[in-house]
Formats: C-alpha cells, structure tokens, sequence
C-alpha cells in the first residue's frame, strides 16, 4: 500500500502564529543518526527523534529572547542554543567521557547482581502508577508481503472457475501492502491498565493504497457472478482440507446484490449508513485505545509483563558494561542475557542516583510462538524494541517513550476441496465440486510507535467526570501529506512513510 524515499533539512520558519524548528541529529565523529534524543524547550515537553535522527517541533508562540532549546540523548554531551536565530539543519552531538570517580562521588562500587537487587527495591517508588492525563502521538505501520500463493486446480464442475481464473486473480493480487494508522490523543487513567482509561482521540490518520480494495471488490462481484450462474439458492457447502471437512450454509448475498447506483437512499438505508458510521468510529476507538494500553503495559513494572528479567533475576546473567550520561543524569549500562537461550536479552540503563530504569533495549533470543501442523505453520519470529522513562515533577518516573517491532509468517501448503450439496435435490445431492491444491505463504512486520508529551495529575472526580466519546475516523491519505500534521508536535515520519504513494 505505500512506500517512500525523500529528504530535506528545513531551518526555522514561521506558520502564522507558530514557529517550528526541524533538523536532524548526528554523532560528531560517525555521522550517524542518534535515534530517541530528547528535544526539549525551557526543559518543558518537547519531542523525541526518530530512527534516522530527524525530528521537528512546533512552538505555540514566537519566542523570546531567553527562551533556549535543549538536545540530550544517552552517551552524548547536552547541547543548548538560544531558540532566536537558530537555523541549523544538522546539529552533532559529541560524546560525552566519564570518569568512574565521578560517578562514585555518592554511590559505592555495585556489582551488576547488587544493582539488579536496588532496582526491585525501589521499583515500586520510582514509577509513578496513580492517574493521570497524557497528550500522546501513536503511529502503527503495518508491513504485508505476500512470499507464495499457488493454487493448482485438480478438478473443477464449473467452467469459468479455472487455472486460468485463478492464475489471474492470484497474478493481480498486491504482493505487497503497507499501511501506516496515526492518532494524537489524549488518554486519561492508569497506564497501562485498560480498564481503567479512556481515550480521547484529537485527530487520525490512515495512510494506504486504496486500489488494493478495488482489485479485491472487483474479483468479488465477478467470482459472485459465477456462483449465481451455477449455485442453486438452498445449496450448502462441503470444505474438505486432508482429513477434515466442515459444512457451510450458503450466504444468500450472492443472489440478493442491491444495485446501489440504480436505487435511491431511502430512509433506512441513510439510518443504516449513520449506524454504520458510528461503529466505525467506536471500533477505531476501541482498537486504539487497546493498541496503546498494551504496548504500555508491555513495561517491565508490571508483574506480567514478558521482560521478567527483575521478577525472575535468576534466570538471567547480568554484565555491567559501562557507565554514560542521560538527561544530565550518570547511568549504569547492564546487559542482560537469559541463561537457558529463552525469553529476552537486552540493555537496561539505570539511575545512579535512585536505581530507576531508564531505557530499556530489548529483542527475543528465539521464537516465541511455533506452531506447524498438517501444513499449516505460524512463527512469531521478532519481538525487539525500546521502552524510555522520564522523571516527573514529583520526582517520579513515567513512560516517555515506547517502540515495538513484531515479525511472523503464515504458510499453509494442503489440499482444499469445496463441494456443493443440495438437499433438496432428488438423487445425488452433489452439484459441484472444486478440489484445489494450495500454497499460501505471507510475512508481517508490524511496528508500533508512542511518544507522550505531557502528564498532568487526575483526580478520581476528574477521571469519572470526562466521558469517552467515538467521534473521529482517520482520514484516508493516499500519499503522505506534511501538512496533515502541521502544528501538532508529533513523531517525525521515517522515510518509507515520506516515500509511501498509492498507485491510483
């Protein structure tokens, strides 16, 4: 559905009534991009980078004279400059250099094993877990690409459905298709805990290649053509697999197709469009809503969160590495390895100061779902990605910061046969029959994205006062479109998502 490839580097401008400032952020020595650095302005919230280092953030009002923005990212020195007048495309970071002693000014020398123990010690004090309202930017892009699709047709009753049909539809399906989902909202509640929030989304978008739906419509309406020339009314079907077979009433929709062009909208039908609608957005809601509780709940502070690296440490080796520098803060650097070649390794980075984790970088060491039988296989292959927390106000830790990439495939490979029955046929009640050898094999990559900008306190009476209301659809996007999110503060697209256009 969508792919890309384009970049620019635009100094300040001005938007009417706002400023925004985009660039992009290197390593000194590499010229590498430095992904997840902070951008802040007069140390309030601000936005994070993306994986190629680009970021771009908009101000409400023209600045002052003071007013300064800050770059911090982990390992690098904090770089300051004076909002007025800055212009620069590219800002480099240099490393920044520790000395152990700077570190053990106030903190003894701990092993990997004794700063695992001070981290559960304080895990429940460091987070904070009471509720709260959060202004938050949530992006899903979903990667599908077709690897095999062979159907060979054994024996067919129905002339129009032949190799040659069937070639034809599987040579005119996409092989690939992408969408990317993006939502500004506001989530109101305990993080993480889905039945305690509600959602308010501000504004979506929905970025796909929309012919890959009229190729399927098309092929629809002309494989139900065919079965209303040869399928009696009240007929059923037999599915046979290998061993198995499953009977199915016929969807009488093939022969009850309304021409909606050659009709006018009645009452009811404009009655059933608004219903139709509402359900949409109820859904979209829902959906999102559940997307982003997950992925917050995904943090090792919940007890059953998937990273037990601090609820079972035992299972785990730990190696401190290194110490480095984040958000003007020393932080311990431990890597993580499972002992059993299971679950997850990783990184974690750790306060000096108070033991909280910071970051953490993660990615399965196996599979974690195998499943294959009787043709039919599935493998959760990939699971990697990175959870960041910042300090609040209260001296407290919330999430920042969260990303996850998950891969798989599908394949089946097995005999499909499809009968039509009849009962009330006399003789035989066999009428037709389609019996299909088939190859089907697809792989998925989905990556979810989320950055919040702001927390505010919530109070019982203020959580219980608002109420979640379905009132927004994404806008389809057939292409990407920088305006869409002008002004708002978001996470800077990558370049397949700037690269992405729908054949039309």
């Amino acid at each position: 559905m969508k792919h890309l490839y384009i970049l620019f580097f635009i100094g300040p401008f001005y938007l009417q009534a706002q400023e925004a400032i985009q660039a992009k952020i290197l390593d000194s020595v590499s010229k590498k991009p430095i992904p997840y650095a902070t951008i802040s302005v007069n140390e309030k919230a601000g936005v994070i980078s993306n994986e190629n280092g680009d970021f771009l953030l908009y101000l409400n009002e023209k600045p002052s004279k003071t007013d300064s923005l800050k770059i911090r990212s982990l390992g690098y020195e904090t770089k300051q400059y004076l909002i007025e007048g800055f212009q620069d495309a590219i800002i480099l970071l240099s490393e920044k250099s520790i000395e152990l002693e700077e570190v053990l000014v106030s903190n003894k020398n701990y092993s990997a094993e004794e700063i695992i123990e001070k981290i559960n010690e304080n895990l429940e004090s460091n987070y904070n877990h009471n509720p709260i309202k959060s202004r938050l930017f949530y992006r899903a892009s979903n990667f599908n690409h077709i690897l095999k699709n062979d159907v060979e047709i054994k024996k067919s009753s129905i002339p129009e459905l032949n190799q040659q049909f069937v070639d034809s539809v599987l040579s005119d399906l996409p092989k690939n298709a992408d969408d990317y989902t993006e939502i500004l909202a506001d989530i109101y509640g305990k993080s993480g805990i889905k039945s305690e929030q509600k959602l308010d989304i501000i504004k979506a978008s929905h970025l796909y290649d929309k012919s890959n739906e009229v190729t399927f419509e098309a092929y629809e309406e002309k494989f139900n053509n065919i079965l209303k020339k040869h399928i009696k009314r009240d007929s059923y079907f037999k599915i046979k697999s290998g061993f198995f077979g499953t009977k199915s009433d016929m969807d009488t929709t093939f022969f009850d197709t309304i021409d909606n062009d050659q009709v006018s909208k009645t009452d009811a039908m404009l009655e059933a469009e608004k219903k139709k609608e509402k359900e949409r957005k109820e859904n979209f809601l829902k959906h999102r809503k559940s997307a982003i509780s997950d992925l917050q709940r995904e943090s090792f502070i919940f007890e059953d969160s998937d990273f037990n690296f601090l609820s079972k440490s035992n299972r785990y080796e730990f190696k401190l590495e290194d110490y480095s520098f984040l958000n003007d803060n020393f932080v311990y650097k431990i890597r993580f390895n499972p002992k059993r070649s299971e679950d997850y390794k990783g990184v974690i980075y750790v306060n000096v100061d108070d033991f909280a984790i910071v970051r953490l970088d993660y990615e399965n060491v196996k599979p974690l779902k195998k499943f294959n039988l009787l043709g039919i296989s599935y493998r959760h292959y990939l699971k990697k990605g990175t959870i960041i927390y910042a300090k609040n106000s209260e001296g407290s830790y919330d999430l920042k910061y969260a990303d996850r990439e998950d891969g798989s495939t599908f394949e089946i490979e097995r005999p499909l046969k499809i009968i039509e029955k009849n009962k009330n046929t006399k003789g035989r009640r066999k009428q037709n029959e389609l019996s299909t050898d088939v190859h089907f094999e697809v792989a998925n990559i989905e990556k979810s994205e989320l950055i919040i900008f702001d927390n505010d306190a919530l109070t019982t009476a203020d959580f219980d006062a608002f109420t979640e209301k379905p009132k927004v659809k994404p806008v389809y996007l057939p292409a990407y479109d920088p305006e869409f999110w002008k002004g708002y503060n978001v996470i800077e697209p990558n370049q397949a998502i700037k690269d992405f256009k729908s054949i039309e």
